[in-house]
């Protein structure tokens, strides 16, 4: 019943930026805390993104200054903006409700030059 779709993904310059979209059907967002993964090759799945019922954020340290996690309620859709891209944030990215496994196809992003 719940469906979560990842776009938004490319192929980006180090330096550059991405904004990633996560809609949903099944859930409604805004009563969820919500959050962005991701998965490098050989790696487990790390979050690195969250954004609470009330509003309040999170972030990894590896990505706090550059990244940032919002929602628009009226569209049921929660985004990932990330700016300052580095070869190590190349990855499969998901959304997700936090503590569910309600995992979609993710959305690769892949940073080189």
């Amino acid at each position: 019943q719940v469906q979560l779709v990842e776009s938004g993904g490319g192929l980006v310059q180090p330096g550059g930026s991405l904004r990633l979209s996560c809609a949903a059907s099944g859930i409604i967002v805004s009563r969820r805390g919500m959050g962005w993964y991701r998965q490098a090759p050989g790696k487990s799945r790390e979050l690195v993104a969250s954004i609470a019922i009330g509003g309040s954020t999170d972030y990894a340290d590896s990505v706090k200054g550059r990244f940032s996690i919002s929602r628009d309620n009226a569209k049921n859709t929660v985004y990932l903006q990330m700016n300052s891209l580095k070869p190590e944030d190349t990855a499969v990215y998901y959304c997700n409700a936090i503590g569910t496994k309600y995992w979609g196809q993710g959305t690769q992003v892949t940073v080189s030059s």
